[in-house]
């Protein structure tokens, strides 16, 4: 099985070599990687690679391909790509980095914590909206640097999937 993703602005073909339990050999362009992968609850993985260990959460964002990757210290803009998010993306003309940054959640939930404020500079990976869903805590992150335009929401409301939380410019 082999996908094309996009990772921020870095594109690479993935393919999933072998699987055995949690032992996975993945291959990311020309490089063989060796990962003890397992699924810790829904959307969180703990991974060893080459003897140091990850924990990664993936939540998904407005589609199906698109998705937001945190780690400890970073956080990516994931998204798979196929024919259609190459054709879509050939008729924007433009690269889909260079759009705005709005940061959703994808389920429903309660906003816990906003610790930015309109007009304040954010880095990449910084956390900008704390989301209660699911009786579990969310922290999202801003996918690029930039400065925060928009908080559309405030501390306590109660928001519907997908929608607008943060504009990052």
């Amino acid at each position: 099985m082999s996908l094309e993703i996009r990772l921020d602005d870095r594109f690479s073909k993935v393919e999933l070599v072998s699987k055995e339990n949690n032992k996975l050999q993945i291959r990311v362009d020309d490089k063989l990687y060796e990962l003890d992968m397992i699924k810790v609850q829904e959307g969180m993985y703990s991974i060893l690679l080459e003897g140091k260990s990850y924990n990664i959460e993936i939540i998904e964002k407005d589609s199906a391909k698109q998705y937001s990757v945190n780690t400890l210290e970073k956080s990516y803009d994931l998204e798979i790509i196929d024919a259609e998010t190459r054709y879509l993306m050939s008729r924007k003309g433009s690269d889909p980095e260079d759009a705005e940054n709005i940061v959703s959640s994808p389920m429903p939930g309660k906003i816990v914590k906003i610790p930015v404020k309109a007009g304040e500079k954010v880095e990449a990976g910084q956390t900008v909206i704390i989301v209660s869903a699911m009786k579990m805590e969310s922290e999202y992150k801003a996918g690029k640097e930039g400065v925060i335009r928009e908080v559309h929401v405030s501390e306590g409301d109660t928001i519907e999937g997908h929608q607008p939380l943060v504009t990052i410019e």
